[in-house]
C-alpha cells in the first residue's frame, strides 16, 4: 500500500468539485450558507443533509410568502 500518486489526487480533487459545485448553487438558491456544500463531502452526513433539504421550510420560501 503504497502512496496515492499525482493521478490519484487529481482524479480526487476532479470528482469533488464535480460534487461540491452543483450542491453548492441548491444550497445557496434555498437560501442556505452556500458552504453547507461541503458537508456533502462526509459520507453519512450527505444524506442527512438531502433529507433536511428535502423535509425542511426553506428560508427562500419564507420571504415569499
Amino acid at each position: 500500500m503504497g502512496s496515492m500518486s499525482v493521478w490519484h489526487w487529481t482524479i480526487l480533487l476532479f470528482v469533488s468539485l464535480v460534487w461540491v459545485i452543483p450542491f453548492w448553487r441548491i444550497v445557496a438558491k434555498a437560501g442556505y450558507p452556500g458552504a453547507l456544500a461541503l458537508l456533502g463531502l462526509i459520507p453519512g452526513v450527505n444524506l442527512i443533509l438531502l433529507w433536511i433539504f428535502a423535509f425542511v421550510r426553506w428560508p427562500v420560501e419564507s420571504r415569499r410568502a
